[in-house]
């Protein structure tokens, strides 16, 4: 079974003693989670964060904070989320209302919320002289040919050839089926606004408590229900994910280094076989888990789509070949680690069951039990 890319697309943070050595303990780098010491930067910084009230917002303004940065947030102000009452809050809307900006210096932005390139456009003509670095948060789906092993950030991006005047895109579904053309583009507008001061992210899939896309949730949640688990194609595909607060801590020590460039950072150092992943999270939950492994034409024959159906696998193919085996040596020579895989999972398993019952019984993608069992009860069928 081979994927064609824009069809896999579509699926697409108290003592003085502590103080004292130069450290900083902080409660509230993640809420529920045990508080632990920080290390203060060299020097502060202000730091404008546009969003911050998303995924990985929360997790770059706690740390922030507990660096010792004064952040201020930029968003609608229709999200809420539980951030340090030091945090400043503007309101205002990247499509059409930047006022709440127009004025005021930092020393740092960053662009989380970002797809459409008009966005940066608007931010760009009015901060290019207000801050002398400017982060945009992008994609590893930028890539015009990911079928290349190891690929670095050399490899070429998309091009945008629909006709429709980008930069009048409104964000909906429609626009979502040119995401990585117009990451790209809004690549493009950062550079061109804040030349040699721009520094461009480019993140694999994003994993970890905070995640309502439940991509990555899933595989916690079912092999922490036990019993005999519908695994797709080989133990051997291999798999690459970032912890949200990886990425979001590691972007804040980058900005305190002043580093600018292209990133890739997504994770562990060498792409992480897909079963290496789930008897990583089987006993990081002490779970009794059974991993049975359906061949990709089976599961095609069955219509169980690779990302969606059963979440961060990519169905193997010469298209796909080097989605998730991305090189990120350049992020690593630049302090980028990562946390256990078991962290992640008992974490991400936290956080979904503090949900409410509704949302428990309703992910957003993997198999529900009963089409998990149909497509078991037909594999062990077949013989």
């Amino acid at each position: 079974m081979t994927t064609n890319r824009r069809d896999f697309l579509k699926l697409a943070a108290a003592g003085g003693g502590a103080l004292g050595m130069g450290l900083v303990p902080t409660v509230g780098l993640q809420p529920g989670v045990a508080p632990r010491v920080v290390t203060p930067a060299a020097k502060p910084l202000k730091i404008l964060i546009l969003g911050g009230t998303g995924f990985t917002g929360p997790y770059q303004v706690r740390y922030a904070v507990a660096r010792g940065h004064t952040v201020t947030v930029f968003n609608r102000g229709r999200r809420q989320a539980d951030l340090p009452d030091t945090v400043e809050h503007l309101i205002g809307d990247r499509n059409n209302d930047l006022t709440s900006l127009e004025g005021r210096e930092w020393d740092v932005v960053i662009d989380n919320p970002t797809t459409l390139p008009n966005w940066v456009r608007l931010s760009g003509k009015l901060l290019k002289d207000a801050c002398r670095q400017y982060v945009f948060i992008s994609t590893i789906s930028v890539y015009a040919d990911t079928s290349e092993v190891g690929m670095d950030e050399t490899t070429p991006v998309l091009e945008y050839k629909d006709e429709t005047d980008p930069f009048t895109l409104e964000l909906n579904q429609q626009t979502m089926r040119f995401y990585g053309e117009l990451k790209a583009l809004s690549e493009r507008e950062a550079a061109y606004w804040f030349p040699g001061r721009a520094t461009i992210i480019r993140p694999g899939l994003i994993v970890g408590p905070g995640d309502e896309s439940d991509r990555f949730s899933y595989w916690p949640i079912r092999i922490d229900r036990g019993g005999e688990v519908l695994a797709p194609n080989t133990p051997n595909d291999a798999t690459q994910i970032i912890d949200a607060r990886d990425l979001a801590e590691w972007t804040i020590r980058m900005v305190e280094q002043g580093d600018v460039g292209v990133y890739n950072a997504t994770g562990p150092e060498q792409p992480r076989p897909f079963g290496e992943m789930l008897h990583g999270i089987k006993t990081a939950l002490g779970s009794d888990a059974t991993f049975t492994w359906v061949p990709q034409d089976f599961l095609q024959e069955q219509q169980v789509r690779g990302w969606a159906d059963l979440p961060v696998w990519v169905p193997q193919g010469p298209d796909t070949a080097g989605f998730m085996t991305v090189s990120v040596a350049n992020a690593l020579a630049k302090g980028l680690t990562y946390r256990p895989l078991a962290d992640t999972a008992r974490d991400t398993l936290a956080y979904h069951t503090s949900r409410s019952e509704e949302r428990q019984q309703n992910l957003r993608a993997g198999l529900k039990p009963e089409r998990e069992a149909e497509v078991l009860a037909a594999w062990h069928a077949k013989g």
